[in-house]
């Protein structure tokens, strides 16, 4: 969770990825973080508000220069996932988590990663217990957390800064200017579905 969060802030901070914000929204970053409702998009956003030294406030429709946080967006019912498919002036929608099999309504203009299924390391899950600690101490464990990535099994691809410089500055034209309109298909498997 802190490596996407930190993919995030790679991204929109001007300093770091100097083509990255800057081409899309010339001397432009997010003021805020923009809280969607639910426990799991708090926890997340609180995070990412910590990460990026910027406080986190209530989503606005109408608030400009911000990065909307969402843990998935096809928890969302369809009067928010309306107000998301507009888009206000600089803002940025993040989700945590998106479902591939299953699209949701409102495509975010970065994700941290790709899914069949989804849940919160801190929900319930099978016979573990949900953690009912408040989404600030969660929050905090996140930040704190050791950054480093892990070493994996050798076999996956590097990622480095300039893949993802090279990335934005091909999309730059578009990317957080463009609509965010439903992904019509999940990919080029007819049947996504495996489990």
């Amino acid at each position: 969770m802190t490596q996407t969060t930190d993919d995030v802030r790679r991204l929109i901070k001007a300093g770091d990825l100097p083509g990255a914000v800057r081409s899309l929204r010339p001397g432009r970053s997010p003021a805020t973080v923009s809280l969607l409702p639910g426990r799991s998009c708090h926890v997340i956003g609180l995070a990412a508000a910590g990460l990026l030294g910027l406080p986190a406030v209530p989503y606005d429709p109408a608030r400009t220069d911000t990065l909307v946080v969402a843990y998935d967006l096809n928890a969302h019912d369809s009067e928010l996932l309306s107000a998301l498919h507009g888009r206000a002036d600089g803002q940025v929608l993040y989700e945590h988590t998106t479902c591939w099999t299953d699209p949701p309504a409102v495509p975010a203009d970065v994700s941290g990663l790709l899914a069949q299924y989804t849940a919160a390391p801190w929900a319930q899950q099978g016979e573990r217990s949900a953690d009912t600690r408040p989404a600030e101490e969660i929050a905090r464990d996140i930040v704190t957390a050791d950054p480093a990535p892990d070493e994996g099994d050798g076999r996956t691809p590097a990622d480095p800064d300039e893949a993802l410089r090279a990335f934005t500055a091909a999309v730059a034209a578009g990317w957080l200017s463009g609509p965010r309109d439903p992904v019509r298909s999940p990919g080029p498997v007819r049947s996504s579905r495996f489990g």
